[in-house]
């Protein structure tokens, strides 16, 4: 009976020694709906699970059986690449926040909402028949380069130790951030359907695509929300190539996946730093430097 429970207990202690020896970076998909907190919380009980850990719910387990954590928040309405740091690879999240990301956003002309996307309830309409796939290229020149932006109250960004958008939903009263410089690599407008429209942006840290959404529909003198909102690539993970979708989260795919970090990996992966020496990812083919 003993010699039965050993070899029972030692496969367990095997596989949760090899999911506690990953050190690295990977990215996942995130479907919209969940917060991005939560996903983690979801990817790291079904590992641990995996690996024979009984009653591994993460939010409410006291020991840590497994160092992991993300490298930028996806509102709850969003979908797309949410990239993971597991064991030494948290390290080197840092560099996820400050770099380059890519998006695709669907916007809707005319209504403007208290969280600046479809979450949130409508607080402004007006016309905007008057606007043209013209108007809107010329406006979102607008936006490109260097800009000053002011994030939305509805956000992850903190005032005494507390979300704005937690304070917001307990009826206390938040005065908006300032604005703070944000870089905006390229912005295309991709289709032009009013009321909605699609845009496509290439963006450095802190920005924020609703409060872009936002400023564009007060720039063509109307009002605009995000309907949509797809993030596609995160450094050098992108949704094609490398974003795990949950039936992939098992300890096999992410050691496959997994880029592993060294002390010297700390690119922001910007487009103006990314133009020398990129690391190759698994999986990821090499482009060919021709035009």
């Amino acid at each position: 009976m003993a010699g039965s429970l050993s070899n029972t207990a030692a496969p367990i202690k095997s596989s949760l020694a090899k999911l506690q020896a990953l050190n690295g970076l990977f990215a996942i998909y995130k479907k919209q709906g969940p917060t991005s907190a939560d996903v983690l919380n979801t990817l790291k009980d079904t590992l641990l699970r995996e690996a024979g850990v009984e009653n591994s719910n993460s939010r409410k387990r006291k020991k840590q059986w497994l160092k992991m954590g993300h490298g930028g928040t996806l509102d709850s309405a969003a979908s797309g690449v949410l990239v993971v740091g597991v064991g030494n690879g948290t390290k080197q999240l840092s560099t996820m926040l400050t770099g380059s990301k890519k998006y695709r956003a669907v916007g809707e002309l005319g209504k403007a909402t208290d969280t600046l996307d479809a979450t949130g309830t409508v607080i402004m309409e007006k016309e905007f028949e008057h606007v043209t796939r013209l108007d809107m290229e010329e406006k979102l020149k607008m936006f490109t380069g260097d800009i000053m932006q002011v994030p939305p109250l509805y956000s992850a960004l903190k005032k005494d130790g507390q979300r704005l958008s937690v304070l917001l939903k307990k009826g206390h009263q938040v005065e908006a951030k300032p604005a703070r410089p944000v870089t905006v690599y390229s912005l295309t407008l991709q289709e032009f359907q009013p009321p909605c429209f699609t845009l496509d942006i290439e963006c450095g840290g802190g920005f924020y695509v609703r409060s872009l959404v936002d400023d564009l529909g007060k720039a063509l003198a109307s009002c605009a929300h995000v309907k949509e909102l797809i993030r596609t690539k995160q450094g050098q993970f992108t949704l094609q190539d490398h974003a795990l979708h949950e039936e992939q989260w098992t300890l096999e795919n992410i050691r496959g996946a997994l880029h592993h970090c060294t002390e010297g990996d700390q690119r922001s992966d910007s487009p103006k730093s990314s133009q020398t020496g990129a690391q190759q990812l698994p999986g990821e083919k090499r482009k060919s430097s021709a035009p």
